[in-house]
């Protein structure tokens, strides 16, 4: 009997040689210079320029970059909506965070707060968004914004009031740009999540706390 209870305990801490590693490999992986096509080659010299500036050996342009021709229209609808709307940073940066934020993605909270808080969000916004708190002292417009995402995500439909709300405040134009951005920033949220893309921590950002039920 001793003998099957010693075999069965060690039998519960062996790891199944498919599931050994599974957390630490890491996913799509950082592509050496050399071995990128010319393809991948022209649009990571393309998103390193500015204004976007970016890493692409980091998330998510790593990922983007498996696919050159479709990453080449996944960025040129986020030229779009980041920087070319008719809203000012604080609004597209607030609809971004409310999408990263209702998809508990840790990488694209990361990236956008700070640039959400240059663009003029009262950090107690951010801070109370972040705890799962419907924020307080909200302007107008941001109100308006995040009762509309709130909807859309939890809800998965939109109240005539909320609707005729964000209309009074974005226009119909205005909406369909809004709704797209936060749209487009939960295809990069999926990304992200399939990536296992983890930030690293940072004192200045608040932490994403669990969404209540």
């Amino acid at each position: 009997m001793k003998n099957w209870l010693k075999l069965a305990m060690a039998m519960a801490t062996v790891v199944p040689s498919h599931m050994a590693g599974a957390q630490s490999s890491p996913r799509f992986p950082e592509i050496p210079l050399e071995q990128l096509t010319p393809a991948q080659k022209k649009w990571a010299d393309s998103v390193s320029a500015p204004p976007r500036g970016a890493n692409f050996r980091q998330p998510p342009y790593r990922i983007y970059l498996r696919n050159p021709e479709l990453a080449e229209r996944i960025t040129g609808l986020s030229d779009y909506l980041r920087w070319n709307t008719q809203f000012p940073a604080r609004l597209t940066e607030f609809a971004i965070l409310l999408a990263s934020r209702n998809q508990n993605v840790r990488w694209a909270w990361r990236s956008h707060y700070k640039a959400a808080i240059k663009g003029g969000l009262d950090p107690k916004v951010g801070v109370e968004l972040a705890a799962g708190k419907r924020p307080s002292g909200m302007q107008e417009d941001e109100a308006a914004l995040y009762d509309l995402a709130t909807e859309i995500f939890r809800d998965k439909k939109v109240s005539d009031a909320t609707y005729a709300t964000a209309l009074a405040k974005f226009g119909e134009s205005g909406m369909v740009e809004l709704i797209s951005l936060m749209g487009y920033y939960d295809l990069v949220g999926m990304l992200l999540i399939a990536g296992n893309a983890q930030p690293p921590d940072d004192p200045e950002v608040p932490a994403l706390q669990p969404m209540p039920r």
